[in-house]
């Protein structure tokens, strides 16, 4: 066994300046997820890299034309699949659908405004890349942190709910 010449303390703190792993790790495939909504996401959703039976492929399509990997394209098809939304828009800033996607070729007063319209609307965001830009990032922050329903990061995107949600946010 090789002896690094540092007590557990120092170990420890070094691992939590790699990124927001150990923030991350608690919610992994469900596990400290308290609300059984965000839950069955985890299990049914983020764990799954097939298509939900007899969904209809058509935002997987179109995301993937976006150069979205093919993981998270599945992922968005199979959320909307389960919420059982059948409109859905992407980069549209006046006329928001239930299931609203923001790439990152908005700007972020294009962002912001597109996201105020869905939240007024009732409908889902989700922004893709939030952490693309030090500009991104912060204005994801801010979104979270203003956010009045649950939120879910889950890394390639952030999903906003805005329904009769509580408050919360977790990260994936």
């Amino acid at each position: 066994m090789k002896h690094s010449g540092r007590n557990i303390k120092q170990r420890l703190y070094g691992l939590t300046l790699i990124g927001n792993r150990l923030s991350r790790i608690r919610h992994f495939r469900g596990h400290g997820v308290h609300s059984p909504f965000v839950y069955s996401l985890v299990r049914k959703v983020f764990m799954r890299r097939t298509f939900i039976d007899n969904a209809t492929t058509e935002l997987y399509d179109t995301l993937i034309t976006l150069e979205l990997p093919q993981k998270r394209a599945v992922e968005l098809q199979n959320v909307m699949s389960i919420l059982g939304y059948t409109t859905y828009s992407i980069d549209d800033i006046q006329c928001p659908a239930e299931f609203n996607i923001l790439s990152p070729a908005l700007s972020i007063a294009d962002t912001t405004q597109a996201l105020n319209r869905a939240i007024e609307s009732g409908g889902t965001v989700a922004i893709i890349m939030p952490y693309i830009s030090k500009e991104r990032d912060l204005m994801c922050r801010e979104f979270v942190a203003a956010h009045r329903s649950t939120s879910i990061d889950n890394r390639g995107y952030i999903l906003f709910f805005n329904n009769h949600l509580p408050k919360q946010h977790y990260r994936l």
